[in-house]
């Protein structure tokens, strides 16, 4: 039995409209498959609710769900405070790297750093290529190709 493997991860959107088309690009550029469940909420032609499934060959999966913030939905989101920073997606290459930065680019995502080598840097490993992106609730998503990291 696995433990301590992530099942799954929700977000909340302020504005899901704007939330999903992000992660949809996002998360389909790096291997993901939307789940259509069959709920108005979720099939609109606005939907409100969204989900993404990355199957492993071992039969298990994890999965990301967004939702409607149920309050403060303006709120912008400050990773400073209490609370996860960021999420980061490793990839195979520095080519899959820049690859998913110019698909975030071409639907206008807020680039917070272009892809570039952190390698060597305190904090990271020997070699360390990463993009950073702001959602549109400003959470800070991270898409990386690393070999080991500082412990």
């Amino acid at each position: 039995m696995a433990k301590g493997f992530l099942s799954h991860v929700d977000f909340s959107a302020g504005d899901p409209e704007k939330s999903i088309a992000f992660y949809d690009v996002l998360l389909t550029s790096l291997g993901y498959t939307r789940y259509r469940a069959p709920d108005a909420e979720w099939q609109d032609p606005k939907p409100t609710r969204a989900a993404w499934s990355l199957q492993y060959d071992d039969g298990t999966s994890f999965g990301i769900d967004l939702r409607p913030a149920t309050s403060n939905a303006t709120r912008i989101y400050d990773r400073c405070e209490p609370g996860p920073h960021h999420i980061a997606f490793n990839v195979d290459s520095d080519d899959e790297v820049d690859e998913v930065y110019r698909s975030m680019v071409l639907i206008g995502a807020e680039v917070l750093d272009a892809p570039s080598q952190y390698g060597g840097q305190q904090g990271y490993g020997d070699y360390y290529y990463a993009a950073f992106f702001a959602d549109p609730d400003k959470f800070k998503v991270e898409v990386t190709h690393a070999n080991g990291f500082d412990k």
